[in-house]
Parts: structure tokens; C-alpha cells; sequence
């Protein structure tokens, strides 16, 4: 199942979009190696004390590390030896400091032509905004995705790090795409992406229907639209639905909730209708659901095929029996660190998936071992 098992990554990423490009190659088989400061790594290591916080833990998984100051005349020459025998280099770094450390394009493709270099960056290689700072946040605002996210009255930033992880999805993506244009030209290429121009992409919908219709989207725009509902159950937790367009999602909800009288009422008896009368609906169907706790809301909208989940929560998601048939858990230990558990990739190659992965490295964890591997390189 390692896809990408010949393929080589030389990752000097931070916090998550460089990282988590480099993690979605090696979750397909690609040897990613972590170059890393000396000393403290990765920042996004110290976000909860120690050295390996959760949030680095996350976009770290299937990589090797080793501690490298480029700045250092030995450290700099094992560098380029590892971008000598590379396919990929990954950094996430604002425009201009790479070349310092350096780990610019101008250097490492005289060192390797045949090099995808991927540079991500907050507002692109060039423009007014290329030296701007960016974060998760910033993106989100910038490419109007946050106002989506947003509660309309009391506004706060709320859910996760959407813009750094769609990112490095993005990244990714054009970096397989690099790699099978080489596998023909044999020329490596230069990938710049942005959170800017990512998070743009991902809001595609809303600027459709801005330039198509005339609709600026709001946060309630889709969900109205599409008739979806939260609510919560007599236990406290909460059932999700979708009912789309489809009359007979709407007819199976009516009859799951024994509220049948509602398909002549006015406010609800056509499609169009339900969308103006949202919170007229909402209003009404929220004592019903508080009346049965979850697990009796989600057999009763089964049986009336109706499309729901239960709304839920981190450490009950995977313990669903959906989720559990196909394995979406899995787990390693780490010699040092201890057990170490995720989220397998979702892909599977000929039906089948691949649950294996490498726990988290700590720092340096493989510099003896690349070090090692270099050597025998040059003796070679």
C-alpha cells in the first residue's frame, strides 16, 4: 500500500501547511525526513509544554527527523546531500527566508534539477501582501470563508485550523501532480501555493453564486438551502440531518418524528417553503427532539431512511460501528513517547487499506540514522 515508497521528501516545514502537505505524502508511502532547528524544532512541538504536543503530533505522523543548522557550514552540506537524493522539498517559510537558510530554489535545483520544490506561503510569492504574516485565521478572513463560519450576531472565530490544513492538502495535490509530469519530462518544477489562493479555491461556492447570481452567502445560506438540522435529544446530545431536495427525505422525517400534520401546513408543504420557514421549523421540532435521548431519534430516522448521524463528539466518532467496521482508528507505539493513536488515511488502493503508521518523531530522533545513511551514499 506505500504508493509513494520510491519517492524521497525533504520537509523544512512549521506549525501545520508545510507539514501537513509532507504528512499527506507519507501517509501514501513517501520516506519524509524532518529537517528541524536544533535545540526546539518545529515551534508547533512547545504548544502545550514539552516537546511533543498534540497539535504537533497531528501533522507529524510517517516522517523521520533530524536536527540541522543550516547556518552551520557541516550541517549545511549534509542538508544539500539530502536534497541531492530527494524528489520533494517542502517549506513553509515567508517569501525570502528560505534563501537565507539556504534552502531557496536557486540552490537546491543546482544541486538536483530533477527537484519538486514547493514553497507555501500566507499571501503568495509576490504582491502587496507577500510580506504580510498569515495565519489560520487571517486566510480564512481574507478569502471570505471565515464570515461563512461566523455566528451572525456575537461574532467570534470559532472550529479548527480549516485554511492550514486545506492547504497542505492543496500542496499535495500539486505536488503528485509535479511528480508525474517529471516521471515524463524528467524536470523537476517549482510549486508556490498560498493560503490566500487555497482558501479562495475552497470558498468556490460562494463566490459562484456571487458571480452567477448575485448572492453573497452567508453562514445559514447552505444549510437552509439544503434543509439541514441539529438538534438536540433528550440526553443532551445532539442528531444531525440533511434532507436535501428529495420529497421523500422530508416525508420519512415527518413520519420518524410523528409529526405528520405538518406536510399540509403551509409554511412546510413545499420544498421552496420549508427554506423560507427554517426557523419557524426549527422552533417547532426542538421540543420534540428533547422528548428521547439520540440513540431512539437515529433508530426511528433509519427505519424512515431519512439522512442523518449522530452529532458527535471527538472521543465518540470512532467508536461508531461504521467506523469501526472500516478500521478508521489506528495506533502505534512509540519507544520513547509511549502509545500513540490516529486517524488511518482514507485511501484504499485495490480495496485495500493501510492502517500502519509511524508514531510522531521526537526530535532528532533519526539523526544518527540519516547521518549514517548519507555516509554510505558518498561511499558508495
Amino acid at each position: 500500500m506505500k504508493i509513494l515508497k520510491n519517492i524521497r521528501v525533504v520537509e523544512m516545514g512549521t506549525y501545520i501547511t508545510g507539514p501537513a502537505a509532507a504528512m499527506h505524502l507519507g501517509d501514501l508511502g513517501a520516506d519524509v525526513i524532518k529537517v528541524e532547528r536544533p535545540g526546539e524544532g518545529d515551534p508547533f512541538r512547545a504548544f502545550k509544554g514539552g516537546l511533543y504536543s498534540p497539535h504537533y503530533q497531528t501533522y507529524n505522523r510517517n516522517k523521520r527527523s533530524i536536527a540541522l543548522d543550516t547556518k552551520d557550514a557541516a550541517d549545511l552540506t549534509l542538508f544539500h546531500d539530502l536534497i541531492a537524493g530527494a524528489d520533494v522539498f517542502i517549506q513553509n517559510f515567508r517569501p525570502g527566508v528560505a534563501e537565507k537558510l539556504g534552502a531557496g530554489e536557486d540552490d537546491l535545483r543546482a544541486i538536483n534539477p530533477r527537484l519538486v520544490y514547493c514553497a507555501i506561503s500566507g499571501f503568495g510569492r509576490t504582491g502587496p501582501a507577500r510580506d504580510r504574516p498569515a495565519y489560520d485565521t487571517v486566510a480564512q478572513a481574507a478569502s471570505g470563508y471565515l464570515r461563512l463560519l461566523t455566528p451572525p450576531t456575537n461574532p467570534r472565530v470559532i472550529g479548527p485550523a480549516i485554511a492550514d490544513a486545506v492547504t497542505g492538502q492543496y500542496a499535495a495535490m500539486g505536488i503528485l501532480a509535479a511528480l508525474v509530469e517529471r516521471g515524463i519530462t524528467g524536470k523537476g518544477r517549482r510549486l508556490d501555493i498560498s493560503m490566500l489562493e487555497a482558501m479562495c479555491h475552497f470558498n468556490l461556492d460562494s463566490f459562484t453564486h456571487h458571480y452567477s447570481v448575485g448572492e453573497v452567502m452567508g453562514p445559514l445560506s447552505r444549510p437552509v438551502v439544503s434543509q439541514s438540522y441539529t438538534f438536540e435529544c433528550a440526553d443532551g446530545k445532539w442528531v444531525a440531518i440533511h434532507m436535501s431536495s428529495p420529497p421523500k427525505f422530508w416525508l420519512g422525517f415527518l413520519n420518524a418524528t410523528g409529526q405528520e400534520h405538518l406536510a399540509t401546513d403551509p409554511r412546510f408543504a413545499e420544498r421552496l417553503e420549508r427554506i423560507r420557514h427554517q426557523d419557524d421549523l426549527i422552533a417547532i421540532m426542538t421540543p420534540v427532539f428533547r422528548t428521547k435521548p439520540r440513540a431512539a431519534w437515529c433508530a426511528a430516522l433509519e427505519a424512515a431512511e431519512v439522512p442523518y448521524a449522530p452529532a458527535y463528539d471527538s472521543d465518540e466518532a470512532l467508536d461508531d460501528p461504521q467506523a469501526v467496521h472500516l478500521r478508521i482508528r489506528t495506533s502505534a507505539v512509540h519507544p520513547e513517547m509511549g502509545p500513540f493513536t490516529t486517524v488511518r488515511p482514507p485511501y484504499a488502493f485495490d480495496g485495500e487499506t493501510d492502517g500502519a503508521v509511524l508514531p510522531p518523531p521526537t526530535l532528532d530522533e533519526h539523526g544518527a540514522e540519516i547521518r549514517a545513511e548519507m555516509a554510505r551514499r558518498k561511499a558508495d
